[in-house]
């Protein structure tokens, strides 16, 4: 087993165990398979208590005593499951990974995300180990039945991973580093379909400094990070396991507690995967694979398993846990740096917001008005025109067009537009042809308007919308409704809730950076307050979630974690509900990753049976010309789905035309 480097902390949630005795465990194991039956709460306490080391001791013990194989006798003893599980701690780790890929290989079909998961993951050190240990286990090569497994660029990235030859030296070249960068460029974004093999060299042999150093450039160079062009330009298994590279190399222990959350989320349990992970991970970075899982899903890698699994299987895993991060005092310290470092790498104050829709060049505004003129004048109507000249125009240019179309044929544009579409395209494309304030405006008008309210609607926009937005928003509607917004938003909502939408409408939102003190007593005036007392809940949260500035807030989250081993957002939904719990979530998401906010509103308006179609189309004409883009990054990350592809599967007809224009290509 790879162990850690001289002087560097273990983070393994199984230890050598103390006064360790082989022999003595020996007979406790013979003695809990004697006889009818078997004590198997003596067996996981045994195995789970040892280290990898210490249980091939025992094997060898248990040999000497009774003559017999403890595998063996394991097997027969138990059962399903909780058998795999016990049975794959004591094989030593490279026999262990050798087993999984004979299974993955064996038999009708291939399993291959469990060899990409292996060999994406282990270092040279433990690629050199598997290989011997597959040959002295079958008596056959590795790579020889990996090649008659597979095919293509999949078994070639799998084949160079075999090898364990990645370069480990820590010094990196700065020239090789942008030779790189440009070499995956021109093999990808840049080229007529795609040099493969470009990929395969670069991100099989490169260091792993090395590699984040290139994924770096390569996002500045490029403006796309290198897991979006991989999925662009690569597809199928051999997409897959590239990504799976690029997440190793990234964080190993972030990949893999990725893989443990999909393994038991949703309905059923990957089981196999599940006990691959937790056997494997046991002795290397479990403690980093826990702290990240905390921080990733807000929910401890051990509560997870204990509500997903039963039985034995479940206490022999929990045991593999080593804790629980959701109990008071348990979760590392260091989590709060980690889950700031992740807000802070797509913070709007760091990452570049990018519209998918831009100002067109050689504008023309005569062309276009006459164009629209035509497309709607006569018999039937040329929606394709329509939605080509609208969705390839910027705001501003579409402001020309109207005034422009009026003084050429004294008609007012969005009449004749109102009058030759309807449904789903019609809202779209009247949606883009208002001023961002205006249409922000009315969409809150007919959230308040009639019997009910909408205020999923009231909250999406207040509680993403910047100052500036705001104050433009309530210019808007007191020049629209001759009203203003607190007053329809006073008439309309009551209680908490109601204070803070009128609180977040004033659009004075503090704007400069963050100050440690104050984050440190705001993160303390949170923190403190009573549970069960609502009412100074809910006070203190707004004064300071709807105040405070965003990198300001962010530092706050960070301090919230240090003092209660919680994610602000898991407190909010443990103690709060309805409406007032909503508009919370809805700000703290904001501020963590606007992007991902509007990312998740988009999959869940699109997910299920039907679609919410109104969602859909305020948050594309929205985010048009924000940042659009960056929201196509978030979706295809967190979904392993392009929005392009959501849409296509979704919706249909023009609308359908008008949304992919907007979206602006496939990731």
């Amino acid at each position: 087993m790879a162990k850690p480097a001289q002087g560097a902390k273990y983070r393994g949630s199984i230890h050598d165990f103390p006064g360790f005795d082989p022999n003595q465990d020996a007979e406790a194991l013979y003695t809990a398979m004697k006889g009818f039956g078997s004590d198997k709460e003596a067996i996981l306490d045994i195995i789970t208590s040892r280290s990898n080391r210490q249980r091939q001791e025992v094997c060898q013990s248990y040999k000497s005593l009774y003559g017999k194989d403890l595998i063996a006798d394991l097997k027969y003893e138990l059962t399903g499951k909780f058998e795999r599980l016990i049975v794959g701690l004591m094989r030593p780790p490279a026999y262990c990974d050798a087993k999984e890929i004979k299974d993955a290989i064996s038999g009708i079909g291939t399993d291959e995300k469990c060899l990409i998961e292996i060999l994406a993951s282990r270092t040279n050190e433990q690629m050199h180990q598997l290989v011997a240990a597959y040959k002295d286990a079958y008596e056959r090569d590795l790579e020889a039945d990996i090649i008659g497994d597979t095919s293509g660029h999949f078994q070639k990235m799998l084949v160079v991973l075999l090898q364990g030859t990645r370069e480990e030296d820590d010094v990196v070249s700065e020239d090789l580093v942008q030779q790189d960068v440009q070499d995956l460029y021109e093999a990808g974004e840049l080229k007529w379909g795609t040099d493969e093999a470009q990929f395969i060299y670069i991100l099989g042999n490169r260091s792993k400094q090395h590699l984040r150093l290139v994924f770096d450039e390569y996002l500045k160079t490029t403006g796309k990070p290198i897991e979006a062009s991989i999925r662009g330009e690569l597809s199928g298994d051999f997409e897959k396991l590239m990504l799976a590279v690029v997440k190793c190399i990234r964080s190993t222990p972030e990949y893999f507690a990725e893989r443990l959350f999909k393994a038991m989320k949703g309905l059923g349990t990957r089981d196999n995967t599940l006990i691959r992970i937790m056997v494997s991970r046991s002795e290397l970075d479990m403690l980093d694979i826990r702290e990240i899982f905390r921080t990733k899903y807000e929910k401890s890698l051990y509560s997870m398993i204990k509500n997903d699994t039963s039985g034995e299987y479940k206490k022999t895993l929990l045991k593999l846990c080593g804790g629980d991060d959701d109990a008071a005092g348990q979760f590392f310290p260091e989590a709060a740096q980690v889950a700031y470092q992740m807000w802070e790498l797509s913070a709007v104050a760091r990452v570049e917001l990018k519209g998918t829709v831009r100002p067109a060049n050689d504008f023309n505004p005569d062309a276009d008005a006459k164009a629209l003129r035509k497309a709607m004048k006569g018999l039937g109507t040329d929606e394709d025109t329509i939605i080509d000249i609208i969705t390839h125009r910027s705001n501003a240019q579409r402001q020309q067009i109207r005034q422009t179309f009026k003084s050429h044929f004294g008609r007012d544009l969005m009449t004749d537009l109102k009058s030759e579409i309807s449904g789903d395209l019609a809202r779209l494309i009247l949606g883009l042809m208002m001023p961002p304030a205006h249409y922000d405006a009315k969409q809150l008008k007919k959230a308040m308007e009639g019997a009910g309210t909408d205020e999923k609607t009231l909250i999406e926009i207040l509680a993403t919308r910047t100052n500036a937005e705001i104050r433009a928003i309530n210019e808007a509607y007191k020049e629209d409704y001759h009203k203003s917004l607190e007053d329809a938003l006073s008439s309309d909502t009551s209680g908490h809730f109601r204070r803070i939408l009128i609180s977040l409408a004033t659009g004075n939102r503090e704007e400069g950076g963050e100050n440690l003190d104050q984050a440190r007593e705001d993160a303390q005036e949170i923190a403190d307050t009573p549970s069960g007392d609502k009412t100074s809940l809910e006070t203190r949260f707004m004064t300071v979630l709807c105040t405070r500035s965003y990198p300001h807030l962010r530092r706050v989250f960070q301090e919230f974690i240090k003092m209660t081993n919680y994610d602000v957002e898991h407190t909010i939904k443990k103690e709060m509900s309805g409406d007032v719990r909503d508009a919370f979530v809805a700000i703290v998401q904001s501020v963590k990753n606007k992007p991902l906010f509007f990312a998740d509103k988009l999959y869940k308006s699109m997910k299920g049976a039907g679609t919410d179609e109104k969602t859909l189309t305020r948050i594309m004409v929205s985010r048009s010309e924000i940042d659009l883009l960056n929201i196509r990054r978030e979706f295809i990350e967190k979904y392993d789905k392009s929005l392009h592809q959501a849409i296509e599967g979704d919706t249909s007809g023009d609308f359908l035309k008008a949304l992919l224009a907007l979206c602006g290509g496939e990731d």
